[in-house]
């Protein structure tokens, strides 16, 4: 059997927009841009990828403008001309020659999972040791700002089987404006739902001690990145201190951050997310070094369309444990789509193909109506 070569890659950016504005600590997303990879192979298999941000810079180190300008510069000609069916080594030399970029690198190991999927017939989670379930229950992020609004949001999601894991962002607001906004949701929720919250790193040390246990004794489950991830001597009194669990998010910015994280005690909880860690396959070592050292896991996102969120998807389902689900809703945040076949959430759950590759294929006149010019 010839081998099978990877013969051109394509970056394209897509921007689409969302059914409302969504609100971090440290930005407002009015829209959201896609980064969707192309890779085509000699024996006439195209694999999809996708690298997505929230926020852009505001964020993280990469833009959709650099991730675009780097896979089309340095990280897509060191691919071409390579085994396409052999991924380990083709993200090694993506590891040697770049340094970062995860964002970048996670969609092209995504496309690499998705075209050998096609390639040999089986769905990508086989291709990452195997799913042990065919669903992910996923959160929703109440973004209104509006108590009430919230509330009657939370309600209808519950009545309709849609989520009943709510997460809530605060942190650019007022403090106890905030903690009363949260605990008053909790309030009227009551045990029907979850409600957790991510504070994006937005508070300093001394705040969260306080405003972590008035959370945690208010009934909140967890609270993610309380405070910036280069605090990290603040990470671990806080962990120890919270009576609801510490999340890392920011913290995690590879597997390498994972691994002090853990060895440090900085945190009960990992969010795991493809782009920060490099792709499927490499989010798939942070939660090994998670497991090993006892702390739970938590499918995360970076609001990624259909294509990543399938690709992060496929990874969480071979997952032994996934304690506090996933927060996969990204394509939900979209009023528009550019798959021809749109992911489906049902009964709480995100429900995920068993079909060859990814289980998804591009809208093409979709696709060239959002994409940038």
């Amino acid at each position: 059997m010839s081998q099978v070569l990877i013969e051109s890659i394509e970056a394209i950016i897509v921007d689409l927009p969302t059914i409302r504005p969504h609100k971090l600590a440290m930005h407002t997303m009015q829209k959201q841009t896609l980064v969707v990879i192309r890779l085509r192979c000699s024996d006439g298999v195209e694999g999809l990828g996708e690298s997505t941000t929230i926020g852009g810079l505001a964020y993280g180190n990469e833009s959709p403008e650099s991730i675009k300008q780097n896979i089309d510069s340095h990280l897509g000609p060191l691919l071409l001309g390579q085994d396409a069916a052999n991924i380990n080594a083709a993200m090694q030399r993506l590891d040697k020659a770049a340094k970062g970029n995860t964002f970048a690198k996670s969609g092209l190991e995504s496309a690499l999972l998705d075209a050998q999927g096609k390639r040999l017939g089986l769905p990508v989670s086989e291709l990452l040791g195997g799913r042990v379930r065919d669903s992910l229950e996923v959160a929703w992020t109440l973004a209104s700002g509006d108590t009430a609004k919230d509330i009657a949001e939370a309600e209808q999601m519950l009545e309709a089987r849609r989520h009943r894991i709510f997460k809530l962002k605060i942190g650019a607001g007022e403090v106890n404006r905030d903690l009363k906004h949260v605990i008053a949701i909790k309030q009227a929720l009551g045990d029907s739902a979850s409600v957790r919250v991510d504070v994006n790193q937005a508070w300093d040390e001394s705040v969260a001690l306080r405003a972590c246990r008035i959370l945690g004794d208010n009934g909140i489950d967890l609270i993610e990145q309380p405070i910036a991830r280069i605090n990290r001597g603040g990470q671990i009194r806080l962990n120890q201190r919270s009576p609801a669990p510490i999340m890392a998010d920011e913290s995690i910015e590879s597997v390498e951050d994972a691994f002090s994280l853990a060895a440090d005690g900085a945190a009960s909880i990992f969010a795991l997310k493809i782009a920060k860690n490099g792709g499927p396959r490499a989010v798939l070592r942070t939660a090994q070094i998670a497991e090993a050292a006892g702390i739970a896991l938590y499918g995360g996102t970076m609001l990624e369309g259909a294509i990543g969120t399938l690709a992060s998807a496929h990874a969480f389902l071979t997952l032994r444990q996934l304690t506090w689900h996933t927060e996969l809703f990204g394509p939900l945040l979209l009023t528009e789509e550019i798959v021809s076949e749109a992911p489906v959430y049902r009964d709480f759950h995100l429900q995920v193909p068993a079909t060859p590759g990814l289980g998804l294929s591009l809208d093409e006149e979709r696709l060239a109506f959002f994409r940038r010019p």
